[in-house]
């Protein structure tokens, strides 16, 4: 794996804030009716993010993910500001405004969603790696869920199918504590959710999703595995979300205190101590990262709102193509 040093920090340390500023200035938008529909926010998740991105290739790896998947594309290259355009429903969005918050896409950096169908893109993940097994690419797939979804059929059905298969393809749950607002507890009779993956005697694991170093490492090794040929591998990362299940959630389900108790240890709180017990950046450099990231998201911001709106005729244009009926041709 490549090395985590002083710049992997700092470079962690600014992107993690970005993500956490981005979502946070969605919030505020919300609110004011600028992003309309679901709004889930990633806030608390970052180190997962960070510490996979670490681990990957870009040049050749993929990710698919669920509803939670604002800042994902933003970490594979894809330009924040046309994320933003695409919440606000505006024509330079990445999908021209047609698909917005629940989701974003991006085959050009290997970002293939953004789903709405909880659990629908475990099957899609596999497809992805199936893809890169038959022609030979040499890449990966990170296929995300959440807890909730690892109740699902059709994890099952793809877990047998990777295993026997061999795809290249990296299984992650996301196990903030909650589906939706009903806890891991309430769902199944046992909590350990990355036991799910022995039935299938596929190399399986929990993982500190709250610390990109050990989100990096255990990545890194199930990523080599699968790009060696030797199938799959399930990773549940522990992590927490410190907002609710989306912006229309209000929280019942759990104290404040339990919020309170996540954030004394934030993935952002740990890097940034990190650079500061290390001395990586001076206070003033920090601020510098700081500012950065303020004015990044501002510009986001004023890119979103200045966009013009779809025409139209966009609903249509992307919707049918049929010879014999030239009344609606497909433009895009």
């Amino acid at each position: 794996m490549k090395p985590i040093t002083k710049e992997v920090y700092l470079k962690w340390y600014e992107e993690m804030q970005f993500w956490r500023k981005f979502e946070d200035k969605l919030a505020a938008l919300y609110i004011q009716q600028k992003v309309r529909g679901f709004l889930h926010l990633y806030n608390g998740q970052e180190a997962v993010l960070a510490g996979a991105l670490h681990a990957m290739d870009l040049s050749k790896d993929k990710m698919i993910t669920a509803y939670r998947n604002h800042v994902q594309p933003i970490g594979m290259g894809v330009d924040p500001r046309r994320i933003m355009a695409e919440l606000l429903g505006k024509a330079t969005g990445t999908s021209q405004g047609l698909g917005g918050s629940m989701h974003i896409f991006s085959k050009e950096h290997g970002f293939y969603g953004g789903h709405g169908i909880v659990g629908g893109q475990i099957p899609l993940g596999a497809g992805l790696a199936f893809g890169d097994k038959y022609f030979e690419t040499g890449g990966v797939t990170m296929t995300y869920f959440g807890d909730g979804a690892a109740r699902q059929g059709s994890l099952h059905e793809t877990f047998n199918m990777a295993m026997l298969w061999k795809l290249p393809v990296v299984f992650i749950v996301e196990n903030n504590g909650y589906a939706m607002g009903t806890s891991v507890e309430r769902t199944a009779n046992h909590t350990d959710i990355w036991k799910l993956g022995l039935g299938y005697e596929m190399p399986c694991g929990p993982v500190d999703g709250m610390n990109p170093i050990k989100v990096a490492e255990a990545m890194y090794e199930a990523i080599e595995r699968a790009r060696r040929g030797d199938g799959p591998t399930f990773l549940e990362m522990k992590t927490y979300r410190y907002r609710g299940h989306s912006m229309s959630d209000a929280q019942h389900y759990r104290t404040k205190e339990e919020v309170e108790e996540y954030k004394k240890i934030d993935p952002i709180t740990q890097v940034l101590d990190v650079i500061k017990e290390n001395n990586y950046a001076t206070e003033e450099e920090i601020e510098a990262i700081d500012k950065r990231v303020r004015d990044l998201v501002s510009e986001c911001e004023k890119f979103a709102e200045e966009s013009p709106y779809p025409e139209l005729n966009v609903m249509y244009d992307v919707v049918y193509e049929q010879e014999n009926y030239p009344f609606l041709p497909h433009k895009l």
